[in-house]
């Protein structure tokens, strides 16, 4: 006998397919969340490595910035240092000048000239005497520009004046340089 199916194939077949669908669907979104999910843990991966490498160059430039410092405050110590050792050898090389200037002083007041007082501001001298006549200031000057140590003599003030009597003398005022024979010879070789 023959057999005849009365059964709706048709809704059967749908439903099949119907319920293939709902289940690709739900794979492929089963699969995009997993996608997504990867893609976001590497995401959090990759932005967790940059920030550490972020993180070790501020920490180096933090190392350089502190370097930079020290070598500052170095170079700051050493021009200190470079200046007064400046300083310091300057004195030495001038420590023997002022005894060399007070002998030449010695040694230029001619006869017949008395000093009462001696005055030095830097390299300015100032000498206020007693001379028995103009010429022997005239001679005090003349030997002062003669001097080593002393250049540029320069009369101030110079005053006659009676001691009772007779005794006639001469008050002055003048100025001179201290000098150096270093510079002595480089104003003989200009003139």
């Amino acid at each position: 006998m023959a057999r005849i199916n009365l059964l709706n194939w048709r809704e059967e077949k749908r439903k099949q397919i119907e319920q293939q669908f709902y289940t690709s669907l739900a794979g492929a979104a089963i699969a995009g969340i997993g996608v997504i999910f990867a893609m976001q843990i590497q995401l959090g991966t990759m932005i967790d490595y940059q920030e550490s490498r972020n993180n070790y160059l501020k920490k180096e430039i933090k190392n350089v910035e502190k370097a930079i410092a020290e070598i500052k405050a170095l170079e700051k110590k050493k021009a200190d240092l470079l200046s007064r050792m400046n300083v310091i050898q300057a004195l030495q090389s001038n420590r023997s000048d002022s005894v060399h200037m007070l002998d030449e002083i010695v040694k230029v007041v001619p006869e017949g000239v008395h000093l009462t007082k001696f005055n030095q501001k830097k390299k300015v001298l100032t000498f206020n005497g007693i001379a028995h006549s103009n010429a022997r200031v005239s001679a005090y000057m003349r030997n002062i520009e003669r001097a080593e140590w002393l250049k540029s003599p320069n009369l101030k003030v110079i005053q006659s004046k009676k001691k009772g009597g007779s005794d006639a003398y001469s008050e002055f005022t003048l100025t001179s340089q201290q000098a150096s024979p270093a510079d002595k010879k480089k104003k003989d070789k200009k003139g």
